[in-house]
């Protein structure tokens, strides 16, 4: 059997992230990041896609050109919390806010829910396990925690931080796996 290896990464901190907001179609933040850099770090054949929101699409460009752009990795359909401050709406909609945290089922953004986005997650990688190779995924925190969840198969959803530029990796042969990539001493010497 043939092994599905998926490297899924957080885009770039935005201003957004930065003041607890829930987001919108921002760019990130300006990074002092060679544009080859993250493109070494991946050397070898794989296959780049990200969702399709500019803050993706932007730290997936410091991979190369050639990133598709995949509707499923889209982030979670916010509703009417775009934009807003955790801290607002822990001032005007506790108890909804709670509610969001605590229940998988809740919507209470007008949103989707956890549980929704945990759906349309558990799909996607249901169709990569018969993708052999090295896919490459920029996609938001939201996400990440979606398919951890998935492979984990726990209810940890809200105690997972995922930081920008955060790299998962999880691996199909059989079953999915999730492996945290070591540093490279030797190359990070050089």
């Amino acid at each position: 059997m043939q092994t599905t290896r998926l490297t899924l990464m957080c885009h770039a901190r935005t201003v957004a992230q930065k003041l607890a907001r829930f987001p919108t179609n921002e760019p990130v933040e300006n990074a002092a990041l060679a544009p080859e850099a993250l493109a070494a770090r991946f050397a070898g054949p794989r296959r780049l896609i990200c969702g399709p929101e500019l803050r993706t699409r932007q730290t997936a460009a410091w991979f190369g050109a050639d990133a598709q752009v995949e509707q499923n990795l889209r982030d979670c359909d916010w509703g009417e919390w775009h934009g807003q401050s955790i801290k607002h709406l822990q001032t005007t909609q506790a108890d909804a806010l709670q509610r969001w945290l605590s229940d998988p089922q809740a919507a209470p953004h007008g949103g989707e829910s956890v549980a929704q986005v945990g759906a349309r997650v558990a799909a996607w990688l249901s169709g990569l396990e018969s993708t052999p190779g090295h896919v490459v995924a920029v996609t938001h925190p939201y996400l990440v925690r979606a398919a951890l969840m998935q492979v984990v198969q726990g209810a940890a959803f809200t105690a997972l931080d995922v930081e920008p530029l955060s790299v998962i990796e999880l691996r199909f042969n059989g079953i999915w796996r999730l492996r945290l990539p070591g540093l490279d001493l030797e190359e990070s010497v050089r």
